[in-house]
């Protein structure tokens, strides 16, 4: 058996994505990291197996419905950007 068609595998890349997030906030790794847990979940389970496609495949679809769903709940926000209508030098 390859060592990505490891359960544990997906958790820890998940894991360090997760960790990655923190130090670099912006919720795009937090999608990869949901996505690879939400693979390591399925063949933990035995849903998934076979071949690399298929495992990538997945772990595509659920990383960018993470994204997705994160950008959306809190993603960017309307009434975020700062518009100056004065200058500093207009005294």
């Amino acid at each position: 058996m390859a060592l990505w068609q490891e359960w544990w595998v997906w958790m820890i890349a998940g894991a360090v994505l997760a960790m990655l997030e923190m130090a670099i906030p912006g919720f795009i790794l937090l999608g990869f990291a949901i996505g690879a847990a939400v693979t390591g979940i399925l063949l933990w389970f035995g849903v998934l197996g076979g071949s690399f496609q298929a495992l990538f495949l997945v772990f595509a679809v659920v990383s960018l419905a993470a994204w997705l769903l994160l950008r959306r709940l809190v993603g960017v926000r309307h009434g975020q950007v700062k518009v100056w209508d004065r200058d500093i030098n207009d005294n």
